[in-house]
C-alpha cells in the first residue's frame, strides 16, 4: 500500500473513505460517552490545550505527579474497549497477532495544538504508534530523535493515517495548529487524533 515518507513517518493520505470515518465518529461517541473528556494538566499546573478520553487496557494522564499511563479513567471507572473499527486499522498497517494497549484520544478545538515531544512512556518501543486523524485538518511536525534541528511539517487531513515505527518511532513531533472548520464530519467542528500503541 503506497505512503508518504516523511522523516520516517509513513503517511497514508485519504486511507479511510467517507463511509470508514462515519463509522469511527460513531463508535467513538460511546467511547467517549462511557469515558468523558477531560483536560490534562502538565507538571507546572497549567491545563493543555488537548482534551482527552481514551480506550483499551490504559489511558494516559498527567498532572504535577508527571505524566504516566493508568488503567482507569480519572473519575475511577475503567477505559472501554477499543472498538473493532479501530482495531481493524491496526490490524491492516502493524500487526494482526499483538493488539495494542492503549488508543489515546485527542481533541483539537480552535487554537489548541501540541508541543513537540516524544511518544517514550511505553516498556515495547518495538511495535510502532498508529496515528488516525478525524475531522479538521492539523499541521504535523516531525523533527529527528533529539531535541531541536531541522523539523518537516504536513497538513493531515481527515481519514489520514500516519504509522511511526523504526527510525521514527522515538522522533520528536506536535500539532502547531489546526485548520478549524476545515471538515464536516463533526457538526462542531473540531479534529480527532487517535494513536494507538503497545505499551508493555
Amino acid at each position: 500500500m503506497p505512503f508518504l515518507d516523511l522523516a520516517g513517518f509513513q503517511v497514508y493520505k485519504s486511507y479511510l473513505s467517507s463511509a470508514d470515518q462515519q463509522q469511527l465518529a460513531t463508535d467513538l461517541r460511546q467511547v467517549v460517552s462511557a469515558a468523558p473528556m477531560f483536560s490534562p494538566s502538565v507538571k507546572t499546573g497549567a491545563q493543555m490545550s488537548v482534551r482527552m478520553s481514551a480506550a483499551g487496557k490504559y489511558g494516559w494522564h498527567s498532572d504535577a505527579s508527571g505524566y504516566r499511563y493508568i488503567d482507569h479513567h480519572p473519575n475511577g471507572t475503567a477505559w472501554p474497549d477499543i472498538p473493532d473499527s479501530v482495531l481493524s486499522i491496526w490490524q491492516n498497517l502493524v500487526s494482526t497477532s499483538r493488539e495494542p494497549d492503549c488508543c489515546l484520544i485527542n481533541f483539537y478545538g480552535e487554537g489548541a495544538k501540541m508541543g513537540l515531544h516524544q511518544d517514550n512512556d511505553e516498556a515495547d518501543y518495538s511495535y510502532p504508534v498508529l496515528s488516525i486523524s478525524l475531522g479538521d485538518s492539523a499541521l504535523f511536525r516531525v523533527g529527528g530523535t533529539q531535541r531541536g534541528g531541522k523539523t518537516q511539517s504536513i497538513w493531515l487531513d481527515s481519514g489520514d493515517v500516519v504509522v511511526m515505527g523504526g527510525d521514527a518511532r522515538l522522533a520528536y513531533h506536535g500539532v502547531d495548529r489546526i485548520k478549524f472548520a476545515s471538515s464536516r464530519l463533526f457538526n462542531a467542528h473540531g479534529r480527532l487524533n487517535l494513536t494507538l500503541r503497545v505499551v508493555d
